[in-house]
C-alpha cells in the first residue's frame, strides 16, 4: 500500500512492556472529481497508520498535524467485539518507510528526508489495542 497525505493529528506513542515503541497516526488522502453537474467535488479517506520501533521514534520526532508524509506499508486487519457484543473488523496500515514532504515546514530543517522499518517478522504480542 502506498499512501500520500497529510497527518490528521500529531502521531500518538507508547512503550509496550517488552519496551519496543509504536507510533499511531491518523492521515487523510484527498481526491478532487466532477460530479455529473460539473461541479469540482472533493473526498477524503481516513487511514490509520501503525510505526513500530525506530521508525515510529522518527514520526513521534518530527511529524505534526498538517504534514504531508508519503508511506509505504501493509494493510492489516483485526477482528474485535464491540461493547454490544457485535463483531467488527478494523483495519490500519503496519509503514515500513516515510519520507517527509515538506509540509507546513515546522519541522523541516532538522527532520530526516526518510526512514525505514527495519523487516523483522516478530511483532510483539502485547498490543496496546
Amino acid at each position: 500500500m502506498i499512501l500520500l497525505g497529510r497527518a490528521g493529528k500529531d502521531p500518538e506513542s507508547s512503550t509496550l512492556g517488552s519496551g519496543v515503541q509504536v507510533t499511531r497516526l491518523s492521515l487523510a488522502t484527498s481526491e478532487s472529481f466532477k460530479d455529473r453537474n460539473g461541479q469540482k467535488q472533493e473526498k477524503t479517506e481516513w487511514h490509520n497508520l501503525t510505526f513500530w520501533r525506530g521508525l515510529g521514534e522518527v514520526v513521534d520526532k518530527y511529524v505534526k498535524k498538517g504534514d504531508q508524509i508519503y508511506v509505504e506499508g501493509k494493510i492489516q486487519s483485526r477482528e474485535y467485539t464491540d461493547k454490544e457484543g457485535v463483531k467488527r473488523r478494523s483495519y490500519e496500515i503496519v509503514a515500513d518507510s516515510m519520507t517527509m514532504l515538506g509540509g507546513r515546514g515546522d519541522n523541516a530543517a532538522q527532520a530526516p528526508q526518510s526512514a525505514s522499518q527495519p523487516q523483522l517478522n516478530d511483532e510483539p504480542d502485547d498490543l496496546p489495542f
